[in-house]
């Protein structure tokens, strides 16, 4: 089974609470609740409900940016973005117990990350995706390749998280690439039966 990650967004046709339900019905077991733009109070009342939900499913239950959230509603864990929180400053707030999850660009990012305490890293993108702005530069194939030969040669070991427009057909190529798993979020509520698509990235690698 393809290690997972769904990032929530909200739609026309889905909020964030819909998105992860049918994520979680698809067999995703991760979910990283992202609202950017959501104020506090809407943020933790979606929190609560989502994290319901993936108790629910045994589902891993991430917060993106939200540190002080994370630590309230004990999350499983937090994703920092480059403009967040430094992840040495959340590990210090957080605790050894907590996942802090990072996001790269480049193979000196990702080396930066887990000197400073990162579980994983999100490393993207992959192709162009409307779904985050101020995009950094497409990685490509060759550019997960070239971060999972220079983690080699430097002989450290992160799970990698492949993120940024992933289709289900660049799932088995992208694992192949040495990636540990995907992040997807459109794929997934852009589909005509979004529990079904979420099943067929879950089985893409047989």
């Amino acid at each position: 089974m393809v290690p997972v990650q769904f990032i929530t967004h909200a739609t026309s046709r889905y909020s964030y609470i819909e998105g992860a339900r049918l994520a979680l019905r698809g067999g995703c077991r991760w979910v990283q609740l992202r609202m950017k733009e959501a104020g506090d109070a809407e943020a933790e009342a979606t929190a609560l409900e989502v994290q319901a939900l993936c108790k629910e499913q045994g589902a891993t239950f991430i917060i993106d940016d939200r540190v002080e959230l994370a630590k309230k509603v004990q999350a499983d864990g937090v994703h920092l973005g480059k403009h967040d929180m430094p992840v040495a400053e959340a590990r210090q707030l957080l605790g050894q117990e907590f996942i802090i999850g990072g996001t790269a660009n480049t193979l000196e990012e990702v080396l930066a990350l887990k000197r400073a305490g990162a579980d994983y890293v999100g490393v993207g993108p992959f192709r162009f995706t409307e779904t985050k702005l101020n995009l950094a530069p497409i990685l490509g194939l060759d550019g997960y390749a070239a971060i999972v030969k220079g983690l080699h040669e430097a002989q450290v070991r992160i799970p990698l998280c492949a993120i940024g427009g992933i289709r289900l057909a660049d799932v088995p190529a992208l694992l192949n690439a040495g990636v540990s798993g995907i992040a997807i979020s459109s794929a997934i509520l852009g589909a005509d039966d979004p529990e079904e698509m979420m099943h067929r990235f879950l089985e893409a690698d047989r």
